[in-house]
């Protein structure tokens, strides 16, 4: 590399000046090092399949709903939250292998949502689904 120039000042320089491209490289090298930390670090989750027909399992199974009210049914009939866990309970210890199907009306909160499947979770349902509306196209 050379700092000066000797001779004739018309000459195009010949030699390509490369401070630019190492500046430009340093700064990405310190980018992927503070990123590359962040990204290995990461929650496992097994998340759902989406399957396009419904499934028609025999299974014994409990479907409760919410409604935007809040209310709270077994299987259509209205159910109090507070004998929830108690009728979970009895359920689970009749069929171990009870599947609880969970429907909530689109503005349900998910604070009620969070403490049904809390509930569920205490009395020993092993299998929990939710149930939608599949998309019309």
């Amino acid at each position: 590399m050379s700092f000066g120039r000797l001779g004739d000042t018309n000459e195009p320089m010949s030699e390509m000046n490369v401070i630019p491209l190492v500046d430009v490289m340093l700064v990405l090298l310190v980018i992927f090092i503070v990123t590359a930390p962040v990204i290995t670090h990461s929650v496992q989750m097994e998340l759902p399949r989406a399957s396009s027909t419904p499934s028609h399992e025999t299974v014994d199974s409990v479907t409760l709903a919410l409604d935007a009210a809040g209310r709270l049914f077994w299987d259509n009939q209205p159910l109090a939250e507070d004998d929830l866990f108690l009728r979970l309970s009895d359920a689970v210890a009749a069929n171990p292998e009870l599947a609880v199907y969970l429907r909530a009306d689109r503005d349900t909160r998910y604070e009620v949502l969070a403490r049904i499947m809390a509930d569920a979770r205490r009395a020993g349902v092993a299998r929990m689904a939710f149930v939608s509306q599949p998309e019309v196209n």
